[in-house]
Order: structure tokens, then sequence, then C-alpha cells
């Protein structure tokens, strides 16, 4: 089944709703804003998990969102999800943005990534080809309050920790060295200029700095081999990987259901070649959304191919393609990813996004949120040949991408990784948030993060249940389950 795709009429930038005019408060003003947040609020609130009497039920949640889905590929996103509570946590963004719109909030917002899981942070090439630390996964990206970033992050150590088998001590030391680092961070960011907050980043070689001293040997060894690999994670390793030569012309493997190209999908004749057609269009008229330097490095290109890929756990189902193009010779390739974007799950419980395209909601929650970003990051909306229109938002395919290997990290290893996305979550809300009335709120002692800690644990505990209803689905025949895949 394929849905792609011309260009919708309206422009991309047509349902921008305007700004709210701006206040800006002294200093001081902040931090009582923050403390009295305290008042309204006590952080140790925070520590608290009971699920509401009306909790919706967890399967339902899921079912709904397989219906705008393309209907084959929803087995996989289910098998996807039964490999583990932690598997199942990484897919279940909905649920606990439900969860999380019926706990306490200290009032403060920020940009939000939306699913700050620890799966979600990595490595990738700024465009001065630095290799960066960073959030990498904005498609739930929306304003909101700064704790619900925090507590997806802090409760996915915790759920990670129990799937390696780590004992309670250590999982609560994790947590609670995550939330520690944010809190830490947060309270510098709160003393720092606003360019100096704004030009912040963690590139690897401050990475390694930091957090050389808290790992083994081994473990750092073992880091900077990934680190290594990812470096050779872009378009050539893509193309040597994922394309093979077919009467002369590159052409992108086959690997059904999770890669399928395009004339698996359709047969050939008139609905291909427009199809094709509307592939190519979409390329040209998303470079209307890049920097104008982008544009014309972007049109040095050509298309040749294009596949159906299945990407992530959570966004199993949504439409994404991956485009091949070609520069100077076939040894010149760009492979882009043109992604589905959908109402973000916290829109239900935070309002609607400012943007009307959603392909525009992800892209300047990425532009705001990271401290460097892809160059051919764009959006675009576009009609299907079902006359369903849709945003997408495109990037690279492969750029240095890399993450940690959660499977190999040990409690030690854990803790410092821990720490890094907590410091690089605290940069990323110092961005777009009050960063000076957070810190005053989040304050130098660690009430907050032993509530977080709390708050993990039991939500670790609604996680496995969660889990355990959707094996109960699949084995009652009430959901379908494609595995190994």
């Amino acid at each position: 089944m394929t849905t792609m795709m011309r260009p919708a009429t309206t422009s991309a930038t047509l349902g921008d709703k305007a700004a709210p005019k701006l206040t800006h408060l002294s200093v001081d003003e902040r931090e009582a804003k923050g403390k009295a947040a305290r008042n309204e609020t006590p952080r140790t609130s925070h520590g608290q998990w009971h699920p509401a009497a009306d909790r919706p039920d967890p399967i339902a949640l899921l079912e709904g969102q397989g219906l705008s889905r393309v209907p084959e590929l929803v087995p996989v996103r289910y098998g996807r999800m039964l490999v583990s509570p932690f598997t199942f946590y990484r897919g279940a963004a909905l649920i606990m943005a439900n969860d999380l719109a019926a706990t306490p909030v200290s009032g403060l917002h920020t940009q939000l990534c939306g699913d700050a899981h620890l799966s979600n942070f990595g490595v990738f090439a700024s465009p001065e080809r630095r290799l960066m630390f960073d959030i990498n996964d904005f498609d739930e990206s929306l304003p909101g309050p700064w704790e619900w970033d925090v507590k997806r992050l802090a409760a996915s150590f915790e759920i990670a920790g129990r799937d390696r088998g780590f004992a309670p001590e250590e999982r609560w030391q994790i947590v609670r060295a995550c939330v520690a680092e944010y809190r830490t961070r947060m309270r510098l960011f709160a003393a720092e200029r606003n360019l100096d907050v704004w030009y912040a980043h963690i590139d690897v070689e401050t990475m390694y700095d930091t957090f050389k001293d808290s790992v083994s040997k081994k473990q750092r060894k073992r880091t900077k081999a990934n680190v290594a690999k990812a470096r050779t994670r872009d378009s050539m390793q893509a193309f040597t990987k994922l394309t093979h030569e077919v009467d002369g012309q590159r052409r992108i493997v086959s690997d059904a259901p999770l890669i399928v190209p395009i004339e698996e999908l359709l047969p050939a004749g008139s609905a291909r070649d427009d199809l094709e057609g509307e592939l190519q269009a979409l390329i040209r008229s998303y470079r209307r959304t890049l920097e104008t330097d982008r544009r014309e490095l972007l049109e040095s290109f050509h298309y040749v191919h294009a596949a159906r890929k299945v990407v992530g756990v959570g966004s199993v189902g949504t439409r994404a393609w991956i485009l091949l193009l070609l520069g100077r010779d076939d040894q010149d390739p760009l492979f882009l990813q043109a992604k589905e974007a959908e109402a973000s799950v916290l829109e239900r419980f935070v309002g609607k996004s400012r943007y009307a395209n959603h392909g525009q909601r992800v892209v300047a929650g990425q532009r705001l949120m990271q401290a460097a970003s892809d160059i051919f990051l764009g959006w675009q909306r576009v009609t299907g040949l079902d006359g369903q229109v849709r945003d997408f938002y495109i990037r690279q395919l492969r750029d240095w991408k890399g993450s940690a290997d959660v499977e190999t990290l040990h409690a030690d290893a854990m803790t410092a990784y821990a720490q890094l996305c907590g410091a690089t979550l605290a940069r990323a809300h110092a961005r777009s948030g009050d960063r000076i009335a957070i810190a005053s709120y989040l304050g130098a002692g660690t009430s907050f993060d032993e509530a977080i800690a709390d708050f993990s644990a039991a939500y670790a505990d609604q996680n496995e249940r969660d889990y355990q209803a959707l094996v109960d689905a699949v084995d009652s025949g009430r959901l379908e389950a494609q595995t190994g895949l």
C-alpha cells in the first residue's frame, strides 16, 4: 500500500499563528517565579504516581494510533514492542503522555522533545563536521511542562536498568545521577548569558573529558569504537549497504517488509510514473524550507530511486520513505529520509501546535532544542494517491549517526550515560524555557532528584503492567504481532 504523493497547494508556512508578545522579567523576578512555583507544587510531589481511576486502556490507545498507519506494518510495531518492557516503553509515548497529564506540574513550560527516553539521544555530525551528542528524535516535540521530559527520561533509565538486571540500589543511583545532572546544569545555565547558553553544545571530545574517570577502561574503549563506527554511517555507507546495480542503474535493495522499493508497491505503468514524478516534485518543493545556500546544494543532486522504510519502534507504521539522489556521478550519493509527521502525542493535553504543518512543527522543535541540525532538515505537505493530505519532514538518512548500545552498558557506564543525557536535556530546555525560573524551582538540594527516582520506580511498575497487557492482547488474538523484524 502506498499513499505518496504530491505537494499540497497550501504553502508550508501559511498555517503559522502569530507568536504572543513577550514580557521580559528581571532575574530577581524570574527567580521569585520559580520559588513561588515550589509553594504551588512542592518538589516532593513529583515522586507520586497513581493511575487515575478513569485511566484509558493502554492497548486501546495503541489501537487508536494504528488507525492512521500503514495497516500491514502495524503488526511489526506490536512485534517490536513485545521484545521487552523497555522496547514497549519506547513505543508507548502516547500512553505516558496521558499519564503525565495527571501528574503535578510547576507551571513552567519549555519546548519539549516529547519522547525523551534514553535511546533518543546519540551522536551525529554538525554542519562543521564535528561529532556532537544531542537529542535526535523530535516527532512529538511541542511546548509543555519541562517536568514531562525529565520524567520520561528518568523512567527510561529505571526500565533499562531492570532490563539489564541491575539491583534496585543501582537503578536508584542511575536515575538520581541523571536528574541531579539536569538540575546542576540548569543552575549553571541560569547564571550564563543568553548567547552563551545558545552556543553551548556537547561534542565528543567534551563527552570523553567529562566522563572518562566515571567508567572502566574497557567501557571507554568500547565507547570510542562505537563513535568511530558512527563516523562511517553516512550516505556513502548507506549507498554501499542499501543499493545494488540493476541494468546499469542504482536501485535500493528490497528487504520486505522493512524496505520495499517503489516498483514493488506499484506495478509498472502510469501510476508508478506519476508517483515518481510526484517524489521529484516533493524534493523540489521541500527545498524552499531550506536555507538558500543549502537549496543550491540540493539542486546539484538528481533523484534516482525510492523505497518505503520501517523506522524505529513507536514510529513503525507511519509513512517513511528513503530517497536516493546522485550528484556528480554514481559515487556521489545523497540519501534523504522523508518521514510522516502526525499530531504530537502531547497535543491533546497541552493544546495544538502553533504550526498548521506537523512537519514544520517537528523541524521547528528540532532547530530550537538541538545545538546543531542537519543541513537538509526541512518539511513539506503532500497529497497522497489516496487523496489524503499528510505532513512530512525530510533529513539525511545517515550523517555520522550513532547511539549507545544499552545492552552492553554496566551500571557505572549507564550512570555516566544518564548524566550525559541529563546534561543534554537541560541544555535543550534552557534554550527555550525560563532557565532561571526552572533553576530556582529545582534549588540546590536533592529533593527533586529523589522524588523523580521514586516516580521512576513506580512508573516502571506501571509500564510492566502495560507491557503484560500487550502480551495478553496478542495472546488472545485482539492484536496481531509480527515478531523478529
